[in-house]
Parts: C-alpha cells; sequence; structure tokens
C-alpha cells in the first residue's frame, strides 16, 4: 500500500486541532493531545468523569502541530493561571476555517486575560467535553453552549443553561454542571427550583417534555467540591427528595474538581 503524503496527514491535523478550538474556545497542549483523530458513536450508560490522557506520543504531535499553526498565525497563545500554556483560534485560523465551510471566531478574547475561577471552570468544562468524545458520546460544550449553538442553549431549559451537555445513541441527556462550593443564596435558590422541575420532568410517564424531541433524561452531574455535594444533598432532602429519587437523578463528582496550585505570574 502507497504510504500517503505526509504534507496532506499534517494538514488534516492541523485542521483538526483548529476545529476542536473553535469548539471549545481555548485548549492546553494535554487537551490538544488528548483529542484523538478518532472516536466512536454510540454510547449509552452513565458518562466516566475521569480526565482524559494523552500519551507521551499524541503530546509530541500536539505539539508539533501547534508549532506550526503558531508560526502560521493560526493560534495564539496564553499562559493560565497554573502555568500552562492554552492556545486559541487567531484571525487567520478563523478564516482557514471559514474558507472549509466551518463557522468560526477568533478566541483571542478568551487568552487575554481572565480570572482563576474562570480558568478552572472553562478547563474543567473541557475536560468533561474531550471524555465525553471520546467514549462516544454527541457533545455541546460549553464555548458552544454560550455562543447558542445546541439544545437548550439559547433560552435553556426551564430557564437554565448547562456548562456542558453530552448525549448518548439512547437518547440519554446528561446535564453537567460545574459547580464552585460557594453560590449565592438567589442563584442557589433558582437551582434547587429547577431540579424540582427537572424531577417532575423525568417522572412523567407521558415522557419529557422540557426535552422534547424523543429525549429524555439520564442525570444531572454534577462536578463539584465536596463541600457543595454535602450541602446540596443535604438541602433537597430537607426539602422532600427520597434518596432513592435523589440517586436515581443527581450525580456528583468532585475529583475533576482537584486541581494544581494556581501559580500567579
Amino acid at each position: 500500500m502507497r504510504a500517503r503524503d505526509g504534507r496532506i496527514i499534517a494538514r488534516e491535523r492541523e485542521e483538526r486541532l483548529l476545529k476542536s478550538l473553535a469548539r471549545f474556545g481555548f485548549l492546553r497542549t494535554r487537551d490538544c493531545a488528548a483529542l484523538r483523530p478518532l472516536w466512536g458513536r454510540g454510547a449509552t450508560g452513565e458518562p466516566r468523569l475521569e480526565a482524559p490522557v494523552a500519551t507521551a506520543s499524541d503530546v509530541r504531535m500536539a505539539q508539533r502541530t501547534l508549532r506550526r499553526l503558531a508560526n502560521a498565525r493560526q493560534v495564539l497563545r496564553g499562559q493560565g493561571p497554573d502555568g500552562s500554556v492554552i492556545y486559541a483560534l487567531s484571525e487567520a485560523g478563523a478564516r482557514r476555517l471559514q474558507h472549509a465551510g466551518i463557522a468560526a471566531t477568533t478566541g483571542k478574547d478568551l487568552v487575554r486575560a481572565f480570572s482563576s475561577a474562570h480558568f478552572r471552570h472553562r478547563t474543567i468544562a473541557n475536560m468533561i467535553g474531550i471524555r465525553g468524545l471520546l467514549e462516544g458520546y454527541w457533545v455541546s460544550t460549553e464555548r458552544e453552549l454560550s455562543q447558542g449553538k445546541g439544545l437548550g442553549s439559547v433560552d435553556g431549559i426551564a430557564g437554565k443553561k448547562p456548562d456542558v451537555l453530552l448525549r448518548g445513541a439512547d437518547g440519554r441527556l446528561w446535564w453537567c454542571e460545574v459547580e464552585r462550593s460557594r453560590k449565592n443564596a438567589k442563584e442557589y435558590a433558582k437551582l434547587l427550583k429547577w431540579l424540582d422541575a427537572v424531577a417532575a420532568d423525568a417522572a412523567s410517564t407521558s415522557g419529557s417534555k422540557l426535552l422534547g424531541n424523543g429525549l429524555k433524561w439520564g442525570k444531572v452531574i454534577f462536578v463539584c467540591t465536596r463541600a457543595f455535594r454535602a450541602k446540596l444533598t443535604r438541602d433537597l432532602i430537607a426539602k422532600g427528595w427520597k434518596k432513592s429519587a435523589l440517586d436515581a437523578l443527581v450525580v456528583f463528582s468532585t475529583e475533576l474538581y482537584k486541581f494544581e496550585d494556581i501559580v500567579f505570574a
């Protein structure tokens, strides 16, 4: 079999990476490396919330591709509060995708300045989305949802927008929320009210009216601290939720919320 032209392979890798940056907003080198070119479809069941892992070979390949794109000024570089290098689409990178018929906008505002809290939130949301893609879910990223793309991204569902949405081949929807431990009282009260609405909708024998399109609820996944998990569990039980109903609809993941110490330059 004749070997493929290396220049064509390099171009394909560049375009895949540019598309990923358009979808996710910004990515660290390790995130780019974890986004392998092929992933399956047809995931069912509850997603695994584990940080995607890239091999040393994946990292080297991503570094070479990012270097070429940076030299062509098609990506922008920035530094995260944890010291990691992050990349986003430049104007030239967005134009390259547009010329290929792909809607894209520059991510220059995403790498100029942001708080450590915003960086933490977006990075965790991106890890959830990457893991979902690798496992075979249809994914709506935080960046896409903020741009009005995907289910519930414009007006939300029952007045709330997700951070990441994962949809399985069985039509079940996994609503992902990245939550800090402290939430102001008004927002927290709205969250409790929203969960009541979702619980009633999920329990309906006639199917979900909030989701429509034949979709059904999987679970609401909170990626959070242990303190948030304890508080929300306690408050839902106090509102009258049964433990069985809580376990059927809500799941907590505290592992992804572990971050390296934030380093400020």
